[in-house]
C-alpha cells in the first residue's frame, strides 16, 4: 500500500511536467508574436536595456551581445547584461521587455534585494546539493537493507534537493520583481505606447509561468522523494 502512495505521488509530478513543457511552449508562441510588434520609438533591446540602466544610475554596467535565443541573463559577478541575438539588436516589443527585465535584475543587484541576495549566495550549495542528491538517496536506499542507520544517508540526499527546491522558491520573486521594475521603467520612459506596452506584458507573464512551473517541478519531486524514502524507513 505504501508504494502505491508513492506511485499516486507521482501523478502531481507528472502533471507539473506537462504544465512546465506547456509554458515553454506558450513563452515561445508569445515571443514570436510579440516579435512581429515594432515599437514607434524604433527602440532595440540594446537602446531600452541601456535608457533603463541609465536612468537607474547605473550607466557602468554593460551590456553584451551572446548567442542563442532566449539565453538572456544579468550576471552579476561581471555587473553585466547579456543579450541574446533575437533581442540585443532587435527593434520589438519582446525585444523591449526581455532587455528590461534582465535591466531590472541589474536593478535589484544594485539596491541589494534581499530574495535575489539569498539566491545568490545559495547557488554553490545548490550546485553541490543536485550532485549529491540523487546518489545519496540511492545508496541510502539500497544500504537501508543492510542497517536502518543507512536511512539517514537517503535523508541527507533529501536535504541536498531541497536546496534545488529553495533556489526555485526564491527565483519566483526574483522574476516577478524584475518583470515589475521593467514594465514600471517602460511607462516611466514612454519607450513604447500602451498597446506596445501590453504586448510586452504578455511577453514577461508567459516568462513568469516557466519559473512557476519549475518551482511546481522540484516541489512535487521533493515531496516524491520524501514518500519514497519514508517507505523505505518503515
Amino acid at each position: 500500500m505504501p508504494y502505491q502512495a508513492y506511485l499516486i505521488a507521482g501523478i502531481p509530478v507528472l502533471l507539473a511536467i506537462i504544465f512546465a513543457v506547456y509554458a515553454g511552449a506558450k513563452v515561445r508562441s508569445v515571443f514570436a508574436q510579440c516579435s512581429n510588434i515594432r515599437p514607434q520609438s524604433g527602440m532595440t533591446g540594446y537602446d531600452a536595456a541601456r535608457r533603463v540602466l541609465n536612468e537607474n544610475g547605473l550607466s557602468h554596467v554593460r551590456i553584451e551581445r551572446i548567442a542563442g535565443s532566449m539565453t538572456d541573463h544579468f550576471d552579476p559577478r561581471s555587473n553585466t547584461v547579456r543579450l541574446s541575438e533575437t533581442v540585443y539588436g532587435i527593434s520589438s516589443a519582446a525585444a523591449v521587455g526581455v532587455a528590461a527585465h534582465e535591466a531590472g535584475h541589474a536593478i535589484q543587484y544594485a539596491r541589494r534585494y534581499f530574495p535575489l541576495k539569498l539566491r545568490n549566495a545559495i547557488i554553490p550549495v545548490t550546485n553541490i546539493g543536485s550532485r549529491l542528491s540523487t546518489p545519496l538517496i540511492l545508496l541510502g536506499i539500497i544500504l537501508a537493507a543492510a542497517s536502518y542507520v543507512f536511512i539517514y544517508v537517503a535523508y541527507a540526499g533529501l536535504l541536498c534537493f531541497g536546496f534545488s527546491v529553495l533556489f526555485q522558491l526564491l527565483t519566483l520573486p526574483t522574476e516577478f520583481n524584475a518583470s515589475k521594475r521593467a514594465l514600471k521603467a517602460i511607462q516611466n520612459s514612454e519607450i513604447l505606447t500602451p498597446e506596445e506596452t501590453a504586448a510586452t506584458k504578455r511577453v514577461l507573464s508567459a516568462a513568469a509561468m516557466t519559473y512557476v512551473a519549475a518551482t511546481l517541478v522540484a516541489f512535487t519531486q521533493f515531496m516524491r522523494l520524501f514518500l519514497l524514502i519514508n517507505n523505505r524507513r518503515r
